[in-house]
């Protein structure tokens, strides 16, 4: 087990924790309350960043510790810190507009897949070699 990769985990978890306490001041902010999930606006795109970020940690975690453990966990914990900071670029950026998520969700889109693609050969040669 790679500390690196535990290190990506835990923050991956601080971030998605950080951006669902966002949700409930957004919530209150702009008087949105349970179980409702339209009204503002500005309401929306803040629940578009935690709805999006977990679909996408649910690709991100697994792909994380296969390529970690597969390939090289100091690169998976590299490639998982790209990712990090691709999922805070788009927060902030959706956060403002729709139209200035894109940088943020193109950075963690190509490193997600380039952990789940270089897992995928690690295993491939892994079982080719045994």
């Amino acid at each position: 087990m790679s500390p690196w990769t535990s290190l990506i985990t835990a923050l991956t978890l601080l971030l998605y924790l950080v951006i669902t306490i966002n949700v409930g001041r957004a919530r209150a902010k702009y008087k949105v309350s349970p179980p409702q999930m339209t009204g503002n606006a500005n309401f929306e795109r803040v629940l578009r960043v935690q709805q999006n970020t977990l679909e996408q940690t649910v690709l991100f975690i697994p792909g994380l510790w296969l390529f970690s453990f597969y390939v090289n966990p100091l690169w998976g914990a590299i490639i998982g810190a790209i990712w990090l900071i691709g999922r805070i670029t788009y927060a902030w950026g959706y956060y403002q507009a729709a139209e200035k998520r894109m940088i943020g969700f193109g950075i963690s889109a190509m490193s997600g897949t380039v952990l789940l693609l270089g897992s995928l050969v690690g295993i491939i040669l892994v079982l080719v070699q045994s």
